[in-house]
């Protein structure tokens, strides 16, 4: 039971890492794809090819990290 809350609490440590980052790159969430909808006082987004991107970094590099932790 230790050993499960010691890794989620570092995937959380990360997590929030990643979000404080993420929110300093200016092109992330505003890439040519992503929907935006202004329509009298409200506006919707929709991040379409910024989660996808994401989805394929993400993707690529827990494969990699799966790879070597099976070495």
């Amino acid at each position: 039971m230790g050993r499960l809350l010691l890794i989620a609490g570092l995937g959380i440590a990360v997590f929030g890492v990643l979000l404080m980052v993420g929110a300093r790159l200016p092109f992330l969430g505003h890439l040519p794809g992503d929907i935006l909808i202004r329509r009298g006082g409200g506006s919707l987004y929709f991040p379409i090819v910024t989660c996808i991107l994401l989805s394929i970094v993400l993707s690529i590099a827990l494969n990699l990290i799966s790879a070597l932790l099976r070495r």
